[in-house]
Parts: C-alpha cells; sequence; structure tokens
C-alpha cells in the first residue's frame, strides 16, 4: 500500500508539472522512485485552423506540434483582426435618416452575420447634429457595406471625409492558446485515468479530483480566450462618424460680422463708460499730484532759488 501510494504522488507531481504549474502542489517524498504509471494511449490528431477561424480536428498518421508561421512556410494560415473606421459629412437633416438606413440594413443581413454594438446620436444645435455607430460583421459583409455607405454619402450629398483600417495580426495568439488547450486536455484525460483506477487511499483521490477540478476550470477559460480571438478574426469591426456639414452662416450659428455691428453702440457706451469709470478713479490722485506741484514751483523751488543767488554774490 504504501509503495502504490508512492507511485500516485510521483504520478501527481508528473502530471502537475505537464500542466504548466499553475496548480497546487502535491507533496514530495524522498522514497525511492517507483515506476510511473501507465500513460494512457492517445488518438493521433493533429489541430488545423479553417479560415474562419474555428478549430478543426483532422486525422493523420502521424501527431506533430501545431502548424507555426515562424517555419516560414508562405502557405502557413494566417489569422488577420480587421478593424475600420469612416467619417462622413452630410447636408443639414441628413444624419439621422443615413444612421437609420444603415442600422437597417445590419439588422435585416442577421445577427450570425452582422450586430450593432453601439449607436448615439447628438443634437448639439438646431440644424447641427453628429452621431457614431458600431458594428461587427464578417470581413465579406463589411467590405460591400463601406462601398454602400460612400454611394449613400454621394446621393445623400454628403462626402466621405476619413477612412482608415487597421489589422491586427492574431496567428501566434490563436495558435499558442490552441496548444495549451490542448495541453490541458490531455493531463484532464491523464487524471481521469487516475480516478478510474482508485488504488489509491483517500487522501489521494482527493488530491486528484482537486487537480481535476483545476485543470477543468482552466480547460473553460482558455476555451473562452480562443473563441474570443476566433470571433475577432471571423467578424470585423466599423466605426461611422456621422456629422452635419454647417454653411458659413447658418440659422442657428450667428454672423460675426452682424453680430459686431449690432452691438457697436453697446460697445461704443461701454468703453465711454469705462473711459469715465477711470478718470473718476484717477482724479482724487490728479487733483493732488497738481497741488504738490503748486506748492513746489510756488512756494519750496523760489526759496530754493534765492538762496543759490544770494550764494554766489
Amino acid at each position: 500500500m504504501a509503495a502504490r501510494k508512492i507511485a500516485i504522488a510521483f504520478g501527481l507531481l508528473g502530471l502537475s508539472a505537464c500542466g504548466g504549474g499553475n496548480g497546487g502542489d502535491f507533496e514530495r517524498t524522498a522514497a525511492s522512485p517507483a515506476p510511473p504509471p501507465p500513460a494512457l494511449e492517445m488518438a493521433d490528431e493533429s489541430f488545423a485552423f479553417e479560415e474562419n477561424a474555428s478549430l478543426k480536428v483532422a486525422s493523420s498518421g502521424e501527431s506533430g506540434p501545431a502548424p507555426s508561421n515562424e517555419t516560414g512556410d508562405p502557405t502557413a494560415t494566417q489569422y488577420i483582426a480587421y478593424s475600420h473606421s469612416m467619417g462622413l459629412t452630410l447636408p443639414k437633416g441628413g444624419v439621422d435618416p443615413m444612421m437609420a438606413a444603415h442600422t437597417q440594413a445590419c439588422r435585416a443581413a442577421g445577427t450570425a452575420t452582422c450586430i450593432v454594438i453601439n449607436s448615439n446620436v447628438y443634437s448639439q444645435e438646431e440644424d447641427y447634429a453628429s452621431g457614431n455607430l458600431s458594428l461587427r460583421a464578417t470581413p465579406d459583409w463589411i467590405n460591400q457595406f463601406m462601398a454602400g455607405v460612400e454611394n449613400d454619402a454621394d446621393a445623400a450629398g454628403g462626402e466621405v471625409t476619413q477612412r482608415s483600417t487597421r489589422a491586427e495580426d492574431l496567428t501566434r495568439q490563436i495558435i499558442d492558446t490552441g496548444a495549451r488547450l490542448e495541453a490541458q486536455k490531455t493531463l484532464r484525460g491523464r487524471l481521469l485515468g487516475l480516478l478510474e483506477r482508485r488504488d489509491g487511499e483517500l487522501g489521494d483521490l482527493l488530491q486528484i479530483e482537486r487537480e481535476l477540478a483545476r485543470v477543468t476550470g482552466d480547460i473553460e477559460s482558455i476555451e473562452a480566450q480562443l473563441k474570443t480571438l476566433r470571433l475577432r478574426v471571423s467578424m470585423s469591426s466599423l466605426d461611422l462618424n456621422y456629422q452635419t456639414k454647417v454653411p458659413a452662416f447658418s440659422g442657428s450659428r450667428e454672423n460675426p460680422l452682424g453680430v459686431a455691428f449690432s452691438d457697436f453702440f453697446y460697445n461704443l457706451s461701454g468703453a465711454i463708460a469705462a473711459v469715465i469709470t477711470a478718470f473718476a478713479v484717477g482724479l482724487p490722485w490728479i487733483l493732488l499730484i497738481g497741488l504738490f506741484l503748486w506748492i513746489w514751483l510756488k512756494l519750496i523751488w523760489p526759496r530754493l532759488r534765492g538762496k543759490g543767488k544770494k550764494a554766489d554774490v
């Protein structure tokens, strides 16, 4: 029984190392190593990624590592996530109907093709409005839709003022995440094999069950990450920004020249009032300075001058 317990402990240590060292540590024994438990037979499978960023299990005669672009193979599949942005300037009253038409086009395509992520309209003034629309859709549908947006803007008397595309390479992340997922699934299969034999004590079985629960949680987390990465590749994002083209003089925006003429007399009276106020504030100082000059010229200066003449004689 003791030798069997030691064998299970060493087997758990080896399984924990295969799982990347994220789980709990198991007890190490200083006894002589026992033969490890027999490995479960694993089917030879290689995992290939389809162009829609979904994993496909393809049986093959030889098992090998997941495909990687580091090999320099020009035919290796790459997984690119695209994000687009467009800015539209439309005539007065054209923002709301244009946004409504684009939103309806996305919804008519179905949630499997296009999803409206966000939609906002801002009406700041009487004849000025702005808005933004965020979509996530398949790349083919996005490309056709952007061509239609340009046509819609021209037909409405507006124009596309900004257009940009950004590409992000997710090949390494998808391949690495898929490899980690398969490693965790392999570890889960081995843990299940240990539980099925049930040839250890209760404490050993509880340790195996705890490790199995941890591995299962890791598998679910990695599957969610992989699903998110695949979604970013299979469905591109598009941000549309709308704004009203406001003329130089409009009903809601005042004419600066007209405002200046209409406020001429008001500004003139304000300037005169400022001068009067300044004069009223400075008048006492002016009188005080004048009085000082009069005393200096009439009283002090003649005496100083007379003393100077006497000294010269």
